[in-house]
């Protein structure tokens, strides 16, 4: 097998979507179903939008399995499920599963005692999927990608949401350390990364969306991202190791050394996206109640 890897059209391949039941997943989904791709699911569940866009547990060449992204044997399992319903591994497997500093697990509010599930979800999960993807397609000797869905904050700090922040450089790390598996392996491993998406973590969320002053104005659709997806699977221009930036702003590669933030123009960001001073006061409100009840929490004992 020659492992240059060239164009990698969807058409006729097996693709897994960890988090393909709502949001960004689920438009990729019905995206790539629509161009003659064959897929699993692996979610907890099907969002009330599947039903919207056609999306259901009987839809053609789909098949629904219940996962825990956070559990390596469910993911493991994934390989043999393509085999059993599809004839063969998956020849595309993307991370789309994952969870923005949720109360069950965050930093400020610190709710767990032993580890942060989040990390599981948002770091494990697709570097164990990535690993899974590149044993079984050498074992059955084909070529393949991963697409790990990461997010601006990959590359930029959010005091309000450190966790989320932190998961997301993780990924775009792990993706640019990925860079030689095409040439090695002819696995292409890439990382999209999107402003604000309108999706479900939102919508679902109004508490969230009100503390971090998300509005319609400064989002991207998910139709947008799952088109940018698809071109960064199948274009040989995005070799192993890319990370795609997505955002209102535009697209761009982005670079491994010395990044702009998005929109600059001159030096300068470009007019209008700057976060007014209201909106990062109104994020960090919850975290500072939290700080001021642990001020001097001790010197009362």
């Amino acid at each position: 097998m020659s492992l240059l890897f060239g164009d990698f059209p969807v058409k006729g391949k097996i693709v897994v979507v960890t988090g393909g039941g709502s949001g960004i997943g689920l438009t990729f989904v019905k995206n790539i179903l629509n161009q003659g791709a064959k897929v699993i699911i692996a979610d907890l569940r099907l969002h009330s939008d599947a039903s919207k866009i056609g999306i259901t547990s009987t839809t053609p060449n789909l098949y629904f399995q219940t996962c825990d992204v956070a559990k390596w044997d469910q993911l493991e399992n994934l390989i043999k499920i393509s085999e059993k319903e599809f004839g063969d591994v998956p020849d595309i497997y993307v991370a789309a599963a994952g969870v923005f500093e949720p109360s069950w697990s965050n930093f400020w509010g610190d709710p767990e005692t032993e580890k942060y599930r989040i990390m599981e979800i948002n770091v494990s999960h697709p570097i164990k999927l990535t690993r899974i993807a590149i044993r079984a397609l050498l074992g059955k000797d084909k070529k393949g990608v991963v697409l790990i869905v990461a997010s601006i904050a990959g590359y930029s700090g959010q005091y309000s949401a450190p966790l989320y922040s932190t998961s997301k450089h993780a990924v775009v790390g792990f993706t640019r350390s990925m860079v030689d598996t095409g040439k090695y392996q002819g696995v292409k491993v890439v990382t999209i990364c999107p402003g604000i998406v309108a999706t479900p973590l939102w919508s679902d969320n109004p508490i969230a969306k009100d503390q971090f002053s998300i509005v319609d104005e400064i989002m991207i659709s998910t139709e947008t991202v799952a088109s940018s997806m698809i071109s960064l699977i199948e274009d040989a221009k995005y070799g192993s190791g890319t990370v795609f930036e997505i955002s209102m702003l535009g697209e761009r590669v982005v670079p491994a050394w010395n990044i702009d933030p998005p929109g600059m123009v001159d030096g300068m960001m470009a007019e209008g996206t700057a976060i007014p001073q209201a909106a990062i006061d109104k994020s960090n409100a919850p975290l500072f109640a939290i700080m001021a009840r642990e001020r001097g929490a001790l010197l009362k004992k």
